[in-house]
């Protein structure tokens, strides 16, 4: 799996999980999607993501939109 897949598994992951907890635990972890929302935006215009940066430190491979 490359640092492209990963990335998009990860945010999708944390926002089905916050719309989730919002509904059935507690309605405050939407915000949690929200922030997703917004790095997912602000990483769109300035090509900058944390998490490509820690898994390329790991070792994974790199595919063609994080490099």
């Amino acid at each position: 799996m490359t640092i492209d897949r990963i990335v998009f598994a990860v945010a999708g992951s944390l926002v089905i999980a916050s719309v989730a907890l919002a509904h059935y635990a507690d309605g405050r972890w939407v915000w949690l999607a929200g922030f997703v929302g917004a790095m997912m935006l602000q990483g769109a215009f300035t090509g900058f993501c944390p998490l490509p940066f820690i898994l390329k430190k790991l070792g994974v491979r790199p595919g063609c939109c994080f490099q």
